[in-house]
Formats: C-alpha cells, sequence, structure tokens
C-alpha cells in the first residue's frame, strides 16, 4: 500500500463545530423567533447557491430572513451565525499533532459559504495548519459530488491513493473512496487518532 503523502480534512464535526447546520439553524430560529418551517423552506432553497459562491451572505438572509421588517438587523444576525463557531478542542489536537511533524500536505476539503468559511479560517488560525483551502464557495461544487474530489486532486497533483480524507458523515466518504482515496469516518478524537495509526500517519508527540 502507498504511504500516506496527504490528508484532506472536513472541518465542521470535525476540529471545529458546524458552521450553519441544523442545530445552528435551530438556535437561531429560536433566538429570533422565525417561523422553522418557513425559513427551512427558504434556506433549503438557498443552500446550493448559498454554499457554491454563487449568493453572497446578504443576499442568503434577504431570502431567508430580511425578506419582511424584522425587530433586528442583518448585523445581529451576522453576528450570532459567527457565535455558533466553535472549537472542538480534542480535535484541534489530532489535526495540530499531524502538523507539527512537518511530514504531510494538509488541506481542508469542505461545504462552507463564503464569508463564514473566511470568518473561520482568521479566527481558528487555519493557516497554522493547512496549505489549501478546498471549499465548495471557492470551488463551485459541493461534497458529496465527485468533482469536488477531482478538482482537490487535480490542483495538488497528489495521487489518491496517497491521500487520506477525514468526514464526519458516510455520504461525503463514499465518493472519495471510489476515486481511490483512503478514507476515515470521523466519530470521535481518539478513533481518529487509531485510525490515522492504522494508515501509518504519523502524529506528533507518538
Amino acid at each position: 500500500m502507498a504511504e500516506v503523502t496527504s490528508l484532506f480534512w472536513d472541518m465542521g464535526g470535525v476540529f471545529l463545530t458546524n458552521a450553519w447546520d441544523r442545530a445552528q439553524r435551530r438556535r437561531a430560529v429560536e433566538k429570533f423567533q422565525l417561523d422553522p418551517d418557513d425559513f427551512e423552506d427558504r434556506h433549503e432553497l438557498m443552500l446550493h447557491a448559498f454554499e457554491t459562491g454563487h449568493a453572497s451572505l446578504e443576499k442568503y438572509l434577504a431570502r431567508t430572513v430580511f425578506y419582511r421588517p424584522r425587530s433586528f438587523t442583518p448585523e445581529d444576525f451576522k453576528q450570532f451565525m459567527q457565535e455558533q463557531s466553535q472549537e472542538c478542542p480534542e480535535g484541534m489536537a489530532v489535526l495540530a499533532g499531524v502538523a507539527r511533524t512537518r511530514k504531510y500536505f494538509l488541506a481542508a476539503l469542505n461545504n462552507e459559504s463564503l464569508e463564514m468559511n473566511e470568518y473561520r479560517i482568521e479566527r481558528f488560525h487555519l493557516r497554522d495548519y493547512f496549505a489549501a483551502f478546498f471549499s465548495s464557495c471557492f470551488l463551485g461544487v459541493r461534497k458529496p459530488d465527485a468533482g469536488i474530489y477531482r478538482l482537490a486532486l487535480r490542483i495538488t497533483q497528489r495521487p489518491p491513493e496517497e491521500c487520506v480524507f477525514i468526514d464526519d458523515r458516510s455520504l461525503n466518504l463514499e465518493c472519495a473512496r471510489e476515486l481511490g482515496m483512503r478514507t476515515i469516518l470521523f466519530q470521535n478524537a481518539a478513533q481518529l487518532r487509531k485510525d490515522l495509526g492504522s494508515a501509518g500517519v504519523i502524529l506528533d508527540g507518538q
């Protein structure tokens, strides 16, 4: 089996909380007293454009929340969205341990809107860990579409058999695996350490 040279990491649910997933949207519905069915319908209609960089956060909010007058402002809502992003310390420790070896090419590969992606990269100093960010908002394609994995492999010129892709959703791993990448379904940090070790990936301090 080929030696691992490259690791591609999902962000939300691995080393950060999700940016704008179901749990975050439920909190928004409660805090801002939105109609849950109406908001979710509008969110689903805007999701693809929002996460592939074709609709800005301003446009997304205009269609999902501020299509009528509200007692709060778009800035209030944006601040709330940003506050939902938190570090998952144990997952981050695994990422940091791999990065400290300086042995592997590390890149993020995730679905995220432009403004939230840029906020999270800056807020959590992710450039300290990753050499590249293959985010749906930059590439115009979302997981689990096979195109996002093909682009990541072509741009980096990495053989798929030398690559590991880590994600917390099994559906997102399927196309990567079909392209020849090794995959790890993230469940918790201890399991991730073990699975990385089984793939021959070294962590600093081990």
